[in-house]
């Protein structure tokens, strides 16, 4: 169980990761209420998200299939959950039907996961999940995503064969970049708006999942709807049983 004295800093980081958010969009002329927070905690105790939950939070992340189908129940039922980690195509099942209430899935990386998800959302009989296809922008061979040239190819996969999902946009994780417009992030605009193009969807239908800790202020000025901070609001990661 976190101690009091460190819940009650997330909760006050948590209020800063808004404010800085609120501001970075009206800085650019946005709308901040087009800005979703996406909270990750993974690694972190049930106890710790609750404390955050407590401060009027609803949007959390989880990156583990087994971590989040272990929290999800012992949490309150209108949490929005967003699966923010690889996933593999074997646990798709498992997922859905771990989290009831999980409100996006950002990391699509091909067809064979895409079905995956499909075939489990009819199979469960629930509404259509949000979809996010998420982009190697990088070209690092230790991150997901696929290319930047086969975006619109599995956009349209999603979006016309499998009636299930609901495509909704991009997600990259890209490379730490500080400067003001990191490459990694115009990277996904330009691929949205080949989507766009492609597809015959409004630019801003389609949402962009980049920006975390380090650059959620750059990632927003640059058009991004969904930034995943974790360690800014909840602290550093714990990683028990593991090599650091």
């Amino acid at each position: 169980m976190a101690a009091p004295a460190v819940e009650a800093t997330a909760a006050s980081a948590l209020r800063s990761v808004i404010l800085r958010a609120r501001k970075a969009a009206e800085h650019v002329g946005r709308d901040p209420e087009r800005v979703r927070v996406v909270a990750v905690s993974k690694t972190k105790p049930v106890s710790l998200i609750r404390q955050i939950y407590d401060a009027g939070h609803r949007c959390f992340g989880e990156n583990y299939v087994q971590e989040i189908i272990d929290k999800v129940p012992q949490l309150p039922g209108d949490i929005e959950w967003h699966f923010v980690g690889h996933l593999q195509s074997n646990k798709a099942k498992t997922l859905l039907t771990g989290v009831p209430n999980l409100a996006m899935v950002h990391g699509v990386d091909g067809e064979k996961v895409a079905n995956h998800l499909d075939r489990a959302v009819s199979n469960l009989g629930r509404h259509p999940l949000k979809v996010l296809v998420q982009v190697n922008t990088s070209g690092e061979v230790s991150k997901s995503g696929i290319e930047p040239s086969s975006v619109v190819e599995l956009a349209r996969h999603v979006k016309l064969h499998c009636p299930n999902l609901v495509f909704s946009g991009l997600m990259t994780i890209g490379m730490p970049d500080y400067t003001s417009t990191p490459e990694n992030f115009r990277t996904l605009s330009n691929c949205r708006a080949d989507v766009s193009k492609v597809l015959g969807m409004a630019e801003d239908q389609i949402e962009l999942s980049m920006g975390m800790s380090g650059d959620f202020e750059q990632a927003i000025e640059m058009g991004s709807t969904n930034v995943r901070v974790g360690s800014t609001i909840f602290g550093p990661r714990e990683y028990p049983n593991k090599a650091t």
